[in-house]
């Protein structure tokens, strides 16, 4: 049942879209047709990171309210209510980035599955209607075996890693207790997601392939570029929300 699921709803349909791809671009160049693929993926998933993206800005803003709340000396129930409305009443949602995680592992891991079988479009997995594309060029841009190993594409898998995690929102340990467990945590994990785990995305991308490593690249530029943009256009409405709570709370 799980493998019929696997294939019928992601693999498959990947594998398809990248075969519509390379069939499309210049040459058949299976690089130009996995940053598509990849862009394509983001974009059908943008609604949710944009949400989740805006939430972990407006946690922030949020916070001092929070910090009150947890002050005021309440009980845990009167405190977790008080919270809810707080969140409610901003239409803030603390665990979309949960349910982003969810929706985008399944495709990711489906991803990495149609590049680590090696991209092979006689399967028999092709829709009646997407045909074997009659050119098919691994060497991406001329110059890239994306069939093998790639340092260069791997380094630069790390380095976009490493700049998405230095653009990506702050945790925010203001209602952790000075020197606590969760104050400690949160910046481990922090300085792991943006010192170390650039490696482990660097090392896992020189280990399986160039069009992973391409895949990495693309789908961090997109990220990096979404988190700038999301910088720009709602730092006007986080600050008005701001303004709002702190004429509340006088």
């Amino acid at each position: 049942m799980f493998h019929y699921i696997w294939n019928t709803l992601l693999y498959q349909p990947l594998i398809n879209a990248l075969a519509a791809l390379v069939a499309i671009v210049p040459g058949g160049d299976v690089g130009i047709a996995v940053i598509l693929l990849t862009l394509l993926v983001k974009l059908l998933l943008f609604p949710f990171s944009q949400r989740a993206i805006h939430n972990q800005a407006a946690m922030a803003i949020l916070a001092p309210e929070l910090e009150k709340i947890k002050k005021g000396g309440g009980s845990k129930e009167e405190q977790a209510r008080l919270t809810f409305e707080l969140y409610k009443k901003h239409k803030t949602n603390p665990f979309s980035g949960c349910l982003l995680v969810l929706v985008q592992i399944p495709i990711i891991f489906a991803l990495y599955y149609v590049f680590f079988k090696g991209i092979n479009f006689e399967s028999g997995l092709l829709y009646s209607f997407v045909h074997v594309p009659e050119k098919i060029n691994m060497i991406f841009l001329g110059a890239i075996d994306l069939g093998g190993k790639s340092l260069v594409l791997a380094l630069l898998a790390g380095v976009s890693q490493y700049f998405q995690a230095h653009f990506m929102p702050k945790p925010n340990t203001s209602l952790s207790a000075k020197g606590s467990f969760a104050e400690s945590f949160g910046k481990s994990m922090q300085m792991q997601m943006k010192y170390i785990f650039p490696f482990i995305v660097a090392w896992i991308a020189y280990s399986i392939s160039g069009a992973v490593a391409l895949y990495w690249i693309t789908s961090n530029i997109f990220t990096i570029g979404q988190q700038i943009y999301v910088n720009k256009t709602e730092k006007k409405v986080l600050g008005e929300e701001a303004k709002i709570l702190i004429k509340e709370g006088a």
